[in-house]
């Protein structure tokens, strides 16, 4: 079971969503999910006695998984509702004994066992990332394309390790602090622009935007190297001169080209672009 088709679920008509645009995020009810997954008759107390197992069972994090967003029932009004994400939400599927739960279970064993082998030999997470954009329908020349920008990025990340970068919201600062200087974008408006929500943004990226991409995190982790700054503010300036020199790149190409390279195409619309130029 892929992970495409795991995730199926959540896209249920059924299921109520919330999507939280500033933390890009989608949250799904609970409750729906159960009624989903179970056919209860009445899926709220079966939510509220797997909440007692899971706490009694030592799952002290059940709260800091769940959070209550008010979403529309049949009868037109909103309600407070438990939602989750779908990492919050593959947890609690793990606790519930349904046939259809199933696949769930298999697919979370299989990408954990799948994580433990990368861990010993890296470089079969290349082979499965090319396996997995090859059925997604991306040419060869664009893959090759993205796992050399990974092999970038994990560079970048590694030295921002080195500087004392804290995962997580500072990455992101100094993701943005580089995107806004090559390509005139922050992370959320680039995807904005092209249209995205949860979807990775260097998966809808043209092959050039990739290359210009790659110039910027290779020139950020270059001026680290040699600058070794000590704050994340000091790590701000160096993300933004190495932003910078793809962004003067982006412009004097535009400047010959007579077009901007930031392209609003996303993934679902470069591969139709792609496949109506070989039909051609």
């Amino acid at each position: 079971m892929t992970k495409e088709t795991s995730i199926k679920l959540f896209e249920s008509k059924k299921i109520r969503v919330h999507w939280d645009n500033d933390k890009q995020i989608w949250y799904f009810s609970v409750i729906d999910i159960i009624e989903t997954l179970t056919g209860s008759n009445n899926p709220r107390r079966y939510w509220s006695d797997l909440k007692r197992k899971l706490i009694k069972e030592g799952f002290s994090q059940l709260y800091e998984i769940i959070v209550q967003l008010k979403l529309e029932s049949p009868d037109g009004k909103k309600y407070l509702t438990d939602c989750s994400n779908t990492e919050g939400l593959l947890r609690i599927i793990q606790s519930i004994p349904s046939p259809k739960a199933e696949p769930f279970k298999i697919w979370l064993a299989k990408v954990g066992y799948e994580r433990i082998e990368e861990t010993e030999d890296p470089e079969l997470a290349f082979d499965r990332a090319m396996e997995t954009y090859l059925k997604k329908g991306y040419s060869k020349n664009w893959i090759n394309q993205r796992l050399k920008s990974i092999e970038v990025r994990k560079e970048l990340t590694d030295e921002w390790d080195v500087r004392g970068v804290k995962k997580g919201q500072e990455y992101a600062i100094l993701t943005d602090e580089i995107t806004k200087a090559w390509a005139g974008f922050t992370t959320k408006q680039y995807k904005d622009f092209k249209n995205l929500k949860k979807e990775n943004l260097r998966d809808n990226m043209t092959n050039l935007e990739l290359v210009l991409n790659m110039l910027a995190e290779t020139s950020t982790t270059e001026l680290s190297k040699k600058n070794k700054p000590k704050t994340l503010k000091e790590n701000k300036i160096i993300a933004k001169k190495g932003g910078a020199v793809a962004g003067n790149a982006r412009k004097d190409l535009e400047k010959k080209l007579g077009e901007s390279v930031i392209s609003p195409l996303n993934a679902n619309r470069l591969k139709k672009k792609d496949d109506n130029e070989l039909a051609e």
